[in-house]
């Protein structure tokens, strides 16, 4: 058996696999998509508990659009090109929510805005966490987190958010409250939040008694602006299967009940080896890659064999996560550390280390051997080697799964 693998934005690699091997496929599931304009007009034309949009924004003075960095696959070019007829006659700036990561390449610009950034690049705001001159205190969370977000919020009276909804594996789903927090909160702020992800209720596709999405809700309590508020859906081929606006809330949870039915992937049993794709724009570094070992691991037995392919096209990324792991001599003593203290990207750490207990990662990437290696994930430079060599340790009757998007496809035993 052939199976062609997705590597990076254009390219792609294959893998044979005898047919004497037990192979299965889980990806997101089949829906059905319809018109994708239409679904963001419909979305745009009947918000949830919300003054239409053109009402929204008849008596706007100073407008901030909050859009994701080029980590998240949001179709927001798409949105404006239903938007920006109305959005261009008030003052208006963009606000890219890059959080902690880094601000864009003039490339992933283009991946942001398409054909509207010649337009808008004179009014884009590109956020930065570290620099404490643009932040502004909003008081305190329920869990003691203190709320510093960027100015440009406070100067603007009306704010539009333009995001999409899918599985997150410590917040429970992005989208929403996420555009806060942590999108254009400080450093201070979001390593507060994130050292909550690493509590066991920090997890795919869980809201209630989570404290990382309890943290983020109590940001947006701090908003007194109006906000209209535009969650995408998008199905496993990046086209947009719903949209839900208005409130952010309303559409948010709105959203949340289409991303269920595209990502939540139903799965009879637990594999031996997992092989997780993690696709463009996910697989930009190991940072981001991440999720796709996080999800992997509800498909993978205990001392199963968990295999990466993710591109990795700008390394390893935070640095912090790859600096504990790399420091440590074991996934144990990873985890002791970070009980002494915590750092913005450790949660990414413990949640790998967590599974360097009962599991072997394994990973097919661009980042160079001697460097991944000291994450506890052993390299190999092509996939068809990594799978003859698991297959060769865990023997003629393992099981392989090919989890075919697994930064965003969360996998659940029935």
């Amino acid at each position: 058996m052939k199976i062609d693998i997705p590597y990076g934005k254009d390219s792609s690699m294959s893998v044979n696999v005898d047919d004497a091997v037990r192979v299965n496929f889980l990806e997101a599931n089949d829906v059905t998509i319809g018109d994708e304009n239409k679904n963001i007009q419909n979305g745009i034309a009947n918000p949830l508990n919300s003054k239409h949009f053109k009402d929204f924004l008849a008596d706007a003075k100073k407008m901030l659009i909050i859009v994701n960095d080029a980590t998240r696959p949001t179709p927001t070019q798409k949105v404006l090109s239903f938007i920006f007829e109305d959005l261009k006659h008030t003052e208006y700036h963009f606000i890219i929510a890059t959080g902690a990561h880094r601000g864009p390449s003039e490339e992933e610009y283009l991946q942001i805005f398409g054909s509207f950034y010649e337009q808008v690049k004179k009014n884009i705001i590109v956020h930065d966490a570290r620099k404490k001159e643009d932040m502004v205190f909003l008081g305190n969370s329920t869990n003691g987190t203190p709320m510093y977000v960027n100015k440009a919020y406070v100067q603007a009276d009306k704010i539009i958010i333009i995001s999409s909804v899918e599985p997150h594996y410590f917040a429970g789903y992005t989208g929403g409250r996420k555009s806060f927090l942590p999108g254009i909160a400080s450093f201070e702020t979001i390593e507060a939040n994130h050292k909550l992800a690493l509590v066991p209720e920090a997890r795919a596709l869980a809201l209630e008694g989570n404290p990382v999405h309890e943290d983020m809700m109590d940001a947006i309590k701090t908003v007194k602006q109006e906000i209209f508020s535009i969650m995408t859906v998008l199905d496993k081929h990046h086209k947009v299967y719903a949209t839900c606006c208005g409130h952010i809330n309303d559409s948010f949870h709105a959203a949340i009940q289409y991303a269920n039915k595209v990502f939540a992937a139903p799965l009879q049993e637990k594999a031996d080896i997992v092989v997780s794709v993690v696709k463009f724009p996910q697989d930009i570094d190991l940072y981001q890659a991440q999720k796709g070992i996080d999800n992997a691991k509800l498909a993978l037995k205990e001392g199963g064999i968990l295999i990466l392919v993710a591109k990795c096209r700008c390394g390893v990324g935070g640095k912090a996560f790859a600096d504990l792991l790399g420091s440590s001599d074991t996934p144990k003593a990873a985890l002791d550390t970070i009980q002494q203290g915590y750092v913005l990207g450790y949660h990414k750490a413990a949640k790998m280390a967590e599974i360097g207990l009962w599991a072997q990662m394994w990973g097919v990437t661009d980042v160079e051997p001697d460097v991944i290696s000291k994450l506890f994930i052993r390299p190999f430079k092509d996939l068809q080697t990594a799978v003859d060599e698991a297959l060769k340790e865990k023997g003629e009757n393992a099981d392989v799964l090919f989890l075919m998007d697994g930064g965003l496809t969360v996998p659940l035993i029935q």
